[in-house]
């Protein structure tokens, strides 16, 4: 898959044609454009547009491609601006981490915080688990990172968001037909639990269990989103996460909202007490900008 792949692609999906496109943003032949698109479902082995005579539509897959091949792009055009700024001496650094799959919605807000002054620092960006972020704020290689509060660490943490769980299961489970889940609905099914590298959120998941008078073993613990949309997928069992999953479901994983009170998470800014960084002293002046949707 090349780069030229993931442009034309969010092209035809921006313009809803392929015909647009290829005259208006890609300045090419629509013939070679329609090529280059059915090269990269093959690649990704699945229609990412349907085609009728009023155009072409996202399908359900292409729905899914379509955020994660912006953030490609955007991803590709900050490393050639941090390339271009690395040729000038002397320029500040700001190092954002981000609990892998939140960088989707939080990086561009915290650009948009950064804006003032990103002429004069270099960001850049990286995805961890919780815990490996928190080291990383505590031994300096982090300026800032959107996480977990873990505890065990000598960190300041702000509340950004709190996340309600919700229930992943396979996209032909009988639940399916659910409008909502109960936790006595857990009982009997393969139960995928996160792992003690995601302390926080197995210990709020343990305690929903726990006051739902629920007693299941997990039969798979997983470290992070993917691992357990996988296994969703592959052992049909079920599994609670936080609702940023919604972002990152494939077609083989669907979601439903618990019933009652869902039990919730926090996302959270984390930052060294001890980190001198001017850059961090203004991001932490405009944190409420973080919270506009």
């Amino acid at each position: 898959m090349e780069l030229r792949h993931l442009k034309y692609f969010v092209a035809v999906a921006e313009t809803g044609s392929l015909t647009v496109a290829a005259e208006q943003r890609l300045h090419t032949s629509q013939p070679s454009l329609s090529r280059q698109i059915r090269d990269l479902e093959d690649e990704v082995g699945a229609e990412l547009f349907s085609r009728s005579a009023r155009g072409v539509e996202l399908t359900a897959a292409g729905k899914a491609f379509l955020d994660h091949a912006r953030l490609a792009l955007a991803q590709v055009d900050a490393a050639k601006e941090a390339a271009r700024r690395a040729s000038t001496p002397a320029r500040k650094v700001f190092a954002l981490g981000f609990l892998t799959g939140q960088e989707m919605t939080w990086l561009p807000r915290a650009m948009q915080v950064l804006r003032e002054e990103l002429p004069n620092v270099d960001v850049t960006v990286s995805s961890h688990y919780s815990p490996d972020l928190a080291d990383a704020l505590a031994r300096g290689k982090l300026d800032l990172a959107f996480l977990r509060a873990e505890p065990g660490f000598d960190l300041e943490y702000r509340v950004v968001s709190r996340e309600k769980l919700l229930v992943l299961m396979p996209s032909d489970h009988r639940l399916t037909g659910r409008a909502a889940i109960r936790a006595q609905d857990l009982i009997g099914e393969p139960f995928i639990l996160a792992s003690n590298k995601a302390k926080v959120l197995h210990d709020v998941i343990e305690q929903y269990l726990l006051i739902n008078h629920v007693d299941i073993a997990a039969e798979h613990h997983v470290d992070n989103l993917a691992m357990a949309m996988s296994l969703v997928a592959s052992t049909r069992g079920l599994a609670l996460m936080p609702e940023y999953a919604n972002n990152l479901l494939p077609w083989s994983v669907v979601s439903r909202p618990l019933e009652g009170e869902a039990p919730t998470v926090d996302l959270v800014i984390g930052y060294s007490r001890s980190n001198a960084s001017p850059t961090l002293a203004f991001f932490l002046t405009r944190v409420d900008e973080l919270m506009v949707p």
